[in-house]
């Protein structure tokens, strides 16, 4: 429950902020007419990708333990490798394959490693695994789809360069028309009714102002919410340009090798106890994209 309450009044700010950033480049001539005018076709299609990967990987993270999130979305990589090379006609080389590859191979020994009781996803059926897979997938499927973006955009533009906060705000924007079409379908699966979607969306708003009596679970904020989006669209336009002026793989590649940094600081500095019975939400792990 504590979930949908922050995810409703995540999606909200998210988009206020992209589009508020994109209104103050139009006019200072940053972001122009042209730009706003490319086709939203692939705008609505990231949209849908990326909130499916939300949906699905908070569904799945909901029941794996914190570590294993990170390890099964590292997946990520492979599968942008197979859409890359699909649908935008990428070649790589027999070494790049491989390694990538073996990536994938690294995450299945490292979820199944142990025996019985000490395994990774001891108790975990294979359907949730599966299923946080499938959200990296789709938000793979997202990032080639931004990519093309930026690639059919060099040519609409006559050389021009698409600026990314279109991109940023349009693909936010029909994520949160998506994630708000899939709400119903969530609240009917955990047995909430749809009369009281309204009251958690304004529940989340309360606890991320810390304001009224019932704020339990709160601590901390609006402070800490406000630092973790800042740093969170600090993130995401920073690897968004970065795929802008190379290649989703790149990007990729960016992302995954703070993996490591995060296993380290999981496992080092914060106590599990700290992090509620997953170890992780995994809304803040699928809230990071591309």
């Amino acid at each position: 429950m504590e979930s949908y309450k922050k995810l409703g009044f995540m999606i909200d700010r998210y988009v206020a902020i992209y589009f508020s950033v994109l209104h103050v480049r139009y006019n200072v001539g940053i972001a122009t007419d042209e730009m706003l005018a490319i086709p939203k076709k692939s705008f609505v299609i990231v949209g849908l990708l990326e909130a499916i990967s939300i949906v699905s990987g908070m569904y799945a993270g909901a029941l794996l333990p914190g570590p294993a999130i990170p390890l099964l979305y590292q997946t990520f990589l492979a599968w942008q490798l197979v859409f890359s090379s699909f649908f935008l006609g990428r070649r790589y080389s027999l070494n790049q394959i491989i390694g990538c590859f073996l990536v994938a191979a690294g995450v299945v020994v490292a979820v199944t490693s142990g025996s019985g009781k000490s395994g990774m996803l001891s108790g975990v059926g294979l359907a949730w695994p599966a299923l946080m897979i499938a959200a990296s997938a789709f938000q793979a499927g997202a990032s080639i789809v931004k990519e093309s973006i930026f690639l059919d955009a060099a040519t609409r533009l006559e050389g021009k360069s698409l600026d990314i906060f279109v991109v940023n705000s349009f693909g936010s924007g029909f994520q949160a028309v998506f994630i708000l079409l899939f709400l119903p379908i969530l609240s009917n699966l955990k047995g909430i009714p749809l009369s009281g979607l309204l009251s958690y969306i304004q529940s989340g708003s309360v606890c991320f102002l810390n304001i009224g009596t019932n704020t339990i679970g709160c601590d901390g904020a609006p402070l800490l919410p406000l630092l973790y989006i800042i740093s969170n669209i600090l993130f995401n336009v920073s690897i968004l340009n970065l795929l802008k002026v190379s290649s989703a793989i790149v990007a990729s590649l960016a992302v995954r090798s703070s993996g490591s940094l995060f296993l380290y600081q999981l496992h080092t500095h914060i106590s599990g106890a700290s992090l509620g019975p997953s170890g992780i939400s995994s809304l803040d792990t699928i809230t990071i994209t591309m």
